[in-house]
């Protein structure tokens, strides 16, 4: 058994279980890298930061600590939407134009949803390259663009 205020990590599943703000069966501390110390790295220059290194999902992680009682969400929040336009164009840039290039010192340093946006990104730029080519017969939409439209439609006949 443990005795109250023992300190202990578990996976976030299990805390988010636990967590009732009613009950107060457990409290929670901030993952270092989405405190204020950090928060103000991020705001001086989120390109620096190694994301992947600091953990792979900073974006999905983040937003899921948001479903905490803790009064620096607003903050935490706001770090991480400023993060991800602040490193969107960067990475789509180099998406673009790092064609043929090594880009593996780059994509190193990414998160996992920084990583798939720039996979798409040089697929969408090879798929027109190669339809600049007369490589590829047709366009084809996106899949990202089709589900869009297929969520649109499901949700006008609900």
């Amino acid at each position: 058994s443990f005795l109250q205020g023992s300190k202990l990590e578990i996976p976030l599943w299990l805390a988010k279980g636990l967590h009732d703000s009613k009950r107060r069966i457990i409290s929670t501390e901030l993952p270092k890298i989405y405190r204020e110390a950090w928060r103000t790295v991020f705001s001086a220059d989120a390109n620096v930061v190694d994301l992947h290194k600091m953990g792979p999902y900073y974006y999905s992680f983040g937003s899921q600590l948001l479903n905490f009682d803790n009064p620096e969400n607003p903050e935490i929040a706001q770090t991480i939407l400023q993060t991800f336009i602040s490193r969107f164009r960067r990475i789509m840039d180099s998406s673009q134009n790092a064609y043929n290039e090594d880009t593996s010192a780059l994509v190193a340093r990414l998160d996992e949803l920084e990583r798939a946006l720039f996979r798409a990104g040089q697929k969408g730029l090879n798929d027109f390259q190669c339809w600049e080519k007369g490589q590829a017969s047709q366009i084809t939409a996106s899949s990202l663009v089709q589900n869009y439209g297929k969520r649109k439609f499901t949700d006008m006949d609900g």
